[in-house]
């Protein structure tokens, strides 16, 4: 059956290899900050990078807004996770708190069924900024959580092609993609 280009779906087979590219899953991740795995995580938010739009109107022109692109932002990075006897993003807000600035890079992996990364988003001279600790209440037995903002200077993330060039060249020739695109 050949390949109809009606419907680009993330479910693309190939009859060369019977490869199936199913959407990852969000809930296997983890994070390192300098080389040192920060521990595990169940949740993090903030992998976002919008790029601010400017409105230009031309007098006269009724009917045509000029929209140029302006500055890059990057929200927080917020990691959440259940306290553990694990200190060091503890460690690194508190040495920020006392006036001890230490920008570090770090790195989070989505991670696929097999715990093997699969993507990945670099972030630069990140800086903790808030501490979050556990709501603490008696009634419920809850896992006691924290969290860090973790403030940074952008994210970064390889190419389709960077991370598996042999699932690239699959997917370019299955739907028919030719050049730079992966």
């Amino acid at each position: 059956m050949p390949f109809r280009n009606s419907n680009l779906g993330l479910n693309i087979p190939s009859r060369a290899t019977n490869l199936r590219l199913d959407p990852y899953q969000s809930t296997h991740f983890i994070v390192e900050i300098e080389g040192l795995l920060a521990g595990g995580f169940s949740q993090c938010s903030g992998l976002q990078v919008q790029i601010e739009g400017h409105e230009f109107r031309e007098g006269g022109v009724n009917d045509f807004v000029y929209r140029f692109a302006g500055r890059t932002t990057h929200p927080p990075l917020v990691l959440k996770h259940g306290l553990s006897p694990l200190e060091g993003l503890w460690n690194w807000h508190q040495d920020t708190v006392a006036g001890v600035i230490t920008r570090r890079n770090g790195t989070i992996y989505l991670l696929d069924q097999q715990r093997l990364p699969v993507m990945w988003w670099d972030f630069r001279e990140g800086l903790p900024l808030k501490w979050t600790g556990p709501e603490l209440s008696a009634d419920h037995g809850a896992v006691a959580f924290e969290s860090v903002d973790i403030v940074h200077h952008g994210l970064s993330r390889p190419r389709l092609g960077e991370i598996s060039p042999q699932i690239a060249r699959e997917v370019a020739s299955s739907v028919g993609l030719t050049g730079g695109f992966f």
